[in-house]
């Protein structure tokens, strides 16, 4: 699909470039880079480092930070439509109640993984974390 053959005003296209342009723009850090190994071009630099003693845990930690990151998503999106008045006072209720208990939820894997909420957010380099500060 070309730019041309999108919609417009499509967010998720208008993000996903977003995205794109940032990845290509991030700098390579001076120790991810060796040096060439004989003659022909440099190696691209190395950024991924696996640990078979650790994959699972680091698995799991990706997946709890991608849950994390939607779960405060869902919580922006709720607090916006309460603050719209979109919502009838039952239903803030179950929405809050619903958004505690995945909290909750979130708080026993970490522990059950020896992981804080703070281990799900991860460092981006130059664009910062990929979730808030914790308040």
């Amino acid at each position: 699909m070309t730019a041309g053959d999108r919609r417009p005003g499509n967010r998720f296209d208008d993000v996903a470039d977003a995205a794109a342009r940032a990845f290509r723009l991030l700098p390579t850090t001076p120790q991810d880079i060796r040096p060439p190994s004989g003659p022909g071009p440099p190696r691209p630099a190395h950024r991924v480092s696996a640990d078979p003693d650790t994959v699972e845990r680091d698995l799991i930690k990706l997946v709890l930070t991608l849950v994390e990151l939607l779960r405060q998503l869902m919580e922006r999106q709720a607090l916006q439509r309460v603050d719209a008045g979109d919502l009838t006072e039952e239903q803030e209720e179950r929405l809050g109640a619903t958004l505690m208990i995945l909290h909750d939820r979130m708080v026993d894997l970490c522990a059950r993984y020896d992981l804080t909420m703070q281990d799900l957010n991860l460092d981006l380099g130059p664009l910062g974390t990929l979730l808030p500060p914790a308040e």
